[in-house]
């Protein structure tokens, strides 16, 4: 497995150094997610900063774009990072459309299937010459220009990777994208119970095998070889859990480990405001099942175990900010592991 680090507490200006450092530790590459700043900008600073690396945006917030503008940032960084991006696109969940956005929502999965195969007409107009045809229930593209089309790439168009949770979104990924991405809030059981089983549902529905698509798994990691590193660690990750635990969509992953019970306490604190202590509400049986944290080699073994049966690549999340060394060290090990 790959492994990619997130760029989305990096200062923009600090970007392009960061991601050149964090290649000489040992990072595969890195990705994005949505935040306070746009999901693309970050990558184009890191493909000049990190020349080879991969880019992700893991993921760009789909249905407010159009599926031109996201496939000419996709060109782009496709040909800045010499063929190694993936354009992560997600559904986001309906209060964020509706009322950050300030758009309709209706009918997410067949919405996004439509959005996959726009994309891919695209860039076959771009790349191959064929006549942008698609017509489909939301997305209509039938015009491009020369003056509008960007020059083919010797690597070929990039990957569309599909965020997914639920059942239906999964298999129509698995059905039509290149790849999924797994929300780093997320149970092995859940994993073994539901994800993968949806994958091979709907890579037998496509009649496609598993070599046809790539898995990319997010992880929650807390890692420090110091104690001061692991407090640090473990209350990050508290945090990070506790704010995914209040939100609705993501109250399936709680039951898929018996602690539904924590959602609503956890959503009351967010409508109180409480957003601080989100983290008293996170117990070690929840961070056991939902995290990873320890030592380097604790977390290496344990990332192994819980992803390497299903994982092409993992984003790793990093609520805390762990040392140069700490993290030579981890990458070294994951190596290890991935090797034995």
């Amino acid at each position: 497995m790959e492994i990619d680090l997130s760029l989305m507490t990096v200062p923009l200006e600090q970007v392009a150094a960061t991601a050149g450092s964090l290649a000489e530790l040992g990072a595969d590459g890195f990705f994005t997610a949505e935040g306070p700043h746009d999901v693309m900008g970050p990558l184009f600073l890191a493909a000049a900063g990190a020349p080879g690396t991969a880019l992700m945006t893991n993921a760009a917030v789909a249905f407010p774009r159009n599926p031109i503008h996201l496939a000419h940032s996709a060109f782009d960084l496709q040909r800045l990072s010499g063929g190694r991006f993936r354009l992560g696109v997600a559904p986001q969940v309906a209060a964020h459309i509706t009322r950050r956005f300030g758009l309709d929502w209706s009918r997410p999965v067949d919405r996004m299937a439509d959005l996959v195969a726009a994309l891919h007409a695209i860039f076959a107009t771009w790349q191959e010459g064929t006549p942008l045809r698609h017509e489909g229930d939301f997305y209509r593209h039938t015009l491009m220009t020369p003056m509008f089309s960007p020059p083919p790439l010797d690597s070929g168009p990039p990957p569309v990777i599909v965020g997914a949770l639920g059942p239906a979104m999964t298999t129509m990924a698995a059905s039509v994208a290149d790849g999924i991405s797994i929300l780093p809030f997320c149970s092995e059981a859940l994993l073994r119970t539901a994800t993968a089983p949806c994958i091979e549902a709907g890579l037998s529905a496509s009649g496609r095998v598993r070599s046809d698509i790539e898995v990319v798994c997010g992880a929650i990691v807390g890692v420090g070889r110091t104690s001061d590193e692991l407090d640090a660690a473990r209350a990050g990750v508290n945090a990070l859990l506790g704010f995914y635990g209040s939100t609705p969509a993501y109250r399936r992953v709680l039951a898929s480990i018996g602690r539904e019970d924590v959602h609503e306490p956890l959503r009351a604190f967010v409508r109180e405001g409480r957003f601080g202590e989100l983290s008293t509400l996170v117990d070690e049986e929840m961070v056991a099942q939902l995290a990873i944290v320890g030592e380097p080699d604790e977390v290496a073994s344990r990332l192994a175990e819980r992803f390497g049966w299903i994982a092409d690549r993992l984003a790793l999340f990093l609520p805390s900010d762990p040392s140069a060394e700490t993290l030579r060290t981890l990458f070294a090990e994951l190596r290890s592991a991935g090797s034995n």
